[in-house]
Order: structure tokens, then C-alpha cells, then sequence
């Protein structure tokens, strides 16, 4: 099927405020009748000016839809007001008069803008919720190739020049177009002659102006490709503080930062020359199209060859030059939304992107896992790597399974198939005889509790993160919890306890109190099967040992697998598995893999000399 063109698919986030863009719609239409009738008493204003002479009552004119009609009809007003109160009030007259279609004019334009805020707003808000949704679905595979800062661009600065480019514009595409219909309309019925040679010439520079467009759409893809890499390089930079500085390598950052600046804003500037130039270029050729009409219409009066008087003149040319304004501002929405659909396109390489995990029609629900975890045949590979091949394991309910072996063997890979951050490629993962891309991926998930080598803590208080994921949680449940992963006295020792703010990535915590709350989110959500990935390697033994502890309570009475670092944490396991290039090569339990003096007795050799 083909794929919507991005400025299209952006209307469709427009769709569902389509009531507020209706009001908008209305209320520009009554600014756009009180401005008519303003200008309409323009000619009434100079005929009492110029007309010095008495004033000879005018006939009332029949009623008919035009611009003579309303002029007309002005004028009888007008006649009438002078014979009976003089010129003075009348001038007083015509001043109020245009004082109250001024403020009625400038309310409907108000009130335009102000319902057009909800539907702008409302639909940039849908457009980055759809985003950071889909940043959240698409699979580990995807951000494996993608920079972080690149993805953080999209979502900030893209959105926000589809804001300011393309809905800006779709506000203009309402109101320009209408403006310009009536004015033209209100512009024949005074003189048709005129209007139509306005027609023509008014096309000739509306193509002049057209012709950066390209260019720009272009040059403005490129610039936030290029904005995205910086944001990128400090994303990374920060992270990397500690290497950068102990590596002697901030005068290397600063280089290669300055050169990505230094394109960016080359890249900038060139954006910036382009879209500026549609303001003085519309500007000039407005005034050049202004000139020429004065220069016909004055022709046609002077020659008697018009039907137009001098006052009407006048009129014309106002209600022309108010036309110029909304022309000027369509031929720079045209520059602004080329360089808009240019960040549209990156944003829409996101949402388009393939989920690969996908859910099935009518999945499965499972709320408990009764029987055993089976892997059967199953391999994978990272495009045309094999990094599992034929791997066959049972986990039973209740049992220990630990996975060991070289780093890069698999293991990780093996244990993250299993609540489907990545697919098997061959093969099938079984739950309780099920295979597990038959089941709701929230059900298969809501299993599992998970602890890592790197512990993911966010910039919240100790209560919020042992909750994570978590609704209606009682703030005894979150202190059991802690109580059980032997993080409840440092807890306590905090200035504020369960309240205190722990910063970016638990930055303020040591690395074995960061693992001993990443364990009681875990004891929290009291899952059945447990996934430990290499969850003391990085403590040292004091903070082991606490950690180690916690993790014993959790695992009691629990489906463990457990990746191990340090083998003495897992001699105890009810089944040991060593993989090695992503093959299973031994398994049994410690005494029996120490007895094949294989590859596990090499391994547990080498961690007795360190």
C-alpha cells in the first residue's frame, strides 16, 4: 500500500479537532465581513472630504448581494446623516462607526487564534505521544543502530518545527485563502476590468517566488540530521565523562564537537538565507504588482475608459493592498513548510518503522506459570550472525538455572528471548506447552522480574522507583520489599527515606545500594520467574555479599535463571549450562561439571587463581 505523503499524515493528526478548526473558520469569516465593511466606508469618508458642495439626498438603492449595493447604500446613509445633522456629525459618525468594526474585526481575529491553539497544540501533543510510544514498542535490534541523541532530536526539535513550519501554515491555509476570496470578490464587483488584469499578473510572481522551495526542503533535512549528531556527541559525552577526563580526551571531544558545529551552522546559515529571502522577494514584487495596478487603473480613469470613480479608486487599491499581505505570507508558509515536511520525514521514520514483535490476534492471557520453560531447537542471529545455534533447555517451575561461559557466548541472548525482547529466528520458546509468541507480550512480561549488571534507576524518589511499572502500591509493600532485598537501613539512613531523590540514574547511590533497589523493584513485583543477568559482578565484596544474600531470598520458592559472572554465586544451582559460542557444550550441576574437568572446571580454575 502506498504510504500517505508526510504533510498529508500530519493532517490526520489535525482530524479529531476538526470542531475547534470549524470555530476558527467562523470567527475569520466575521473578522474578514468587518473588514469589508470597514473599507466599504472608505468611499463615503472621501466623498464627504472632497465634496464641499451641498449635499443632494440620494435615492435608497435595492437590495442586492455586492459591493455597489453596500456602497451604495453607505452613501444613501451617508447623504441623509449630512442634510439632516451636518458634516461634522457625520465625520463623528463615520469615525465611531469604523471604531466599532475595527474592534469587531480584530475580536474575530482573536477569537480565531484562539481556538486554533487547541487544535495545534492538541495535534503536536497526539504526534510526540505517538513517538515516545512507538520508542517504547519498537525492539532492543532497532536502537542497536541508531544514536540516542538522534532519536531525542526527533522527538524534541522536529516536532517542534512541524509546529512552528506546517500547523502554523495549515492556520494561515484557512484564513489566507478566504481572505483572499472575498477581497477578490468584494474587488470584481467594484471593477471587473481592473480585477482581471490583477488576475493576470498576480500568477507571474507567485511562480517567481516558488522556485527556492526544493532547495530549502533539502538543506533543512540536512541541517537536522546534522543537529541530531551534536545532540547526540553531548548525550554521549556526559555519559562518558569519567573516560573522557581520566583519557585525557577533552581536548579530542572539544575537536570533534566543534566540527559538527561548525557544519551544522554552515548547513543553518544556508537554511536561514533562503527562507529569509522569501520576505524582501514577496515584498518587491508585491510593491512591483501594487505599481502596476495604479498605473492601469490610474489609465482607465484618466482615459475615461472605466466606469470606476476616483473615491472607488482608492477603495480598490486599499482592499488590493490588504490581499498583499495574505499572498506574502502563503509564499513564506510555502518555504516554512518545505523545511517543516523535511523534519516530518524524520519523524515518520520512526512511527514507520517495523515493530518485528508484534503481538497476535487474539493472544493468549496468561497470569501464572504452572509446568516449565522449554527451549526447543531454538537459534538466533544479528543480521547473518549466528549467536544462538540448536539450543535445547528445560526449566522447570521452582528450579535454578544458571547459564556461564565466555563473554559474547550467548547468554544474554538466550535469557532475552524469553519475555520477547528479541525473536527466535528458528525454533520455539514454550511456557506451560504454549510457545510464547502465542501470548499477550504484557502477560508474558508481567512473569518475569528482572535484575541486570546495569542497573536502570531513574531520576525519582526511592518509593517511585521500587514501585516502577506498578499501580496503587501501599508504601508497607514497597518497605517489605526493601526490607527483603537488605535495602531498608541505608533507606532509612536518607535524608528524606522512602521520599529522597536518588538523581539521574541513581547518581547519588553506590553501586551495590543501586543493585539492592533494582532487586526490591524486582521482590516487588513478586514474579515467577526470575531473570538475574550478571547482578553481582560489578560490586565489591562487601556489597556482594549483601546483595548476594537478597538475591537468595528472592530466588527461594521461584523459577531463577540466572547469568553468572562469579561462579561461586551459583554452585548451588539445580542445573549449571555452559555455552560457548552459542552452543550449549556442558550441563549438570557443579559437582558433576567439576568431575567432566571440562571447560566449567577450566573456568571455576582460573576464578580460584584471581
Amino acid at each position: 500500500m502506498k504510504k500517505k505523503r508526510p504533510f498529508n499524515r500530519l493532517l490526520s493528526y489535525v482530524k479529531p479537532y476538526w470542531f475547534y478548526i470549524f470555530l476558527n473558520l467562523v470567527f475569520n469569516l466575521v473578522a474578514i465581513f468587518f473588514s469589508l465593511f470597514s473599507f466599504a466606508l472608505v468611499v463615503p469618508f472621501l466623498n464627504l472630504l472632497f465634496q464641499t458642495d451641498a449635499i443632494e439626498a440620494v435615492a435608497r438603492p435595492e437590495f442586492s448581494f455586492s459591493s455597489d449595493y453596500l456602497i451604495n447604500y453607505l452613501n444613501y446613509q451617508m447623504s441623509n446623516l449630512i442634510i439632516e445633522n451636518g458634516h461634522g456629525y457625520a465625520l463623528a459618525f463615520i469615525c465611531v462607526f469604523l471604531l466599532v468594526t475595527f474592534f469587531f474585526r480584530n475580536l474575530g481575529r482573536f477569537c480565531a487564534c484562539f481556538f486554533m491553539a487547541k487544535a495545534r497544540v492538541g495535534a503536536i501533543q497526539d504526534l510526540r505521544s505517538d513517538i515516545y510510544k512507538k520508542i517504547l514498542i519498537l525492539p532492543l535490534s532497532f536502537y542497536s543502530n541508531q544514536r540516542k541523541g538522534d532519536i531525542m532530536a526527533r522527538i524534541t526539535t522536529d516536532v517542534q518545527e512541524v509546529e512552528v513550519s506546517i500547523l502554523n501554515w495549515i492556520e494561515m491555509l484557512i484564513k489566507d485563502p478566504l481572505t483572499i476570496i472575498f477581497y477578490f470578490a468584494f474587488m470584481v464587483s467594484l471593477s471587473p476590468k481592473l480585477t482581471l488584469f490583477v488576475l493576470v499578473v498576480l500568477p507571474i510572481a507567485g511562480l517567481l517566488i516558488g522556485k527556492v522551495g526544493k532547495a530549502l526542503k533539502k538543506q533543512s533535512k540536512e541541517s537536522q540530521n546534522r543537529l541530531a549528531g551534536m545532540i547526540s556527541t553531548i548525550e554521549e559525552s556526559i555519559s562518558g565523562l569519567r573516560i573522557i577526563k581520566g583519557f585525557n580526551a577533552i581536548r579530542y571531544s572539544k575537536e570533534k564537537f566543534d566540527e559538527q558545529n561548525e557544519q551544522y551552522s554552515k548547513t543553518l546559515v544556508g537554511v536561514h538565507r533562503k527562507r529569509e529571502m522569501s520576505s524582501p522577494m514577496s515584498e518587491f514584487l508585491s510593491a512591483i504588482v501594487v505599481i502596476i495596478v495604479l498605473w492601469f487603473g490610474g489609465k482607465l480613469i484618466l482615459g475615461g475608459g472605466s466606469s470606476i470613480g476616483a473615491a472607488d479608486f482608492i477603495t480598490y487599491i486599499v482592499v488590493f493592498s490588504q490581499i498583499i499581505s495574505p499572498a506574502k505570507s502563503f509564499s513564506q508558509g510555502y518555504y516554512n513548510i518545505q523545511k517543516g515536511v523535511a523534519s516530518a520525514e524524520r519523524i515518520f521514520d520512526i512511527l514507520d518503522a517495523d515493530e518485528v514483535i508484534t503481538e497476535k490476534e487474539n493472544a493468549l492471557e496468561i497470569k501464572d506459570f504452572n509446568n516449565e520453560i522449554a527451549y526447543q531447537n531454538v537459534s538466533f542471529r544479528y543480521g547473518k550472525d549466528d549467536v544462538l545455534k540448536d539450543i535445547n533447555l528445560k526449566i522447570p517451575k521452582g528450579k535454578v538455572v544458571a547459564l556461564v561461559g565466555e563473554s559474547g557466548g550467548g547468554k544474554s541472548t538466550l535469557v532475552d528471548l524469553l519475555p520477547r525482547f528479541y525473536d527466535v529466528c528458528e525454533g520455539e520458546i514454550l511456557i506451560d506447552g504454549h510457545d510464547i509468541r502465542d501470548y499477550k507480550i504484557s502477560d508474558l512480561r508481567g512473569l518475569m522480574g528482572i535484575v541486570t549488571q546495569e542497573t536502570i534507576l531513574f531520576n525519582d524518589t526511592v518509593f517511585n522507583n521500587i514501585a516502577f511499572g506498578m499501580e496503587n502500591v501501599s508504601k508497607d509493600a514497597v518497605i517489605e520489599a526493601a526490607k527483603i532485598a537488605n535495602a531498608h537501613e541505608f533507606i532509612m539512613e536518607m535524608e528524606h527515606g522512602y521520599d529522597t531523590a536518588i538523581g539521574d540514574r541513581g547518581m547519588n547511590l553506590s553501586g551495590g545500594q543501586r543493585q539492592r533497589l533494582s532487586i526490591a523493584r524486582a521482590v516487588l513485583k513478586n514474579p515467577p520467574i526470575l531473570i538475574l543477568d550478571e547482578a553481582t559482578s560489578s560490586l565489591d565484596t562487601e556489597s556482594e555479599r549483601l546483595v548476594q544474600d537478597a538475591l537468595s531470598k528472592v530466588m527461594s520458592q521461584r523459577t531463577s535463571i540466572v547469568i553468572a559472572h562469579r561462579l561461586s554465586t551459583i554452585q548451588h544451582a539445580d542445573e549449571i549450562v555452559v555455552l560457548q559460542k552459542g552452543k550449549i557444550i556442558e550441563r549438570g550441576q557443579h559437582e558433576e561439571l567439576i568431575a567432566l574437568n571440562g571447560v566449567y572446571k577450566k573456568l571455576t580454575d582460573l576464578q580460584s587463581f584471581n
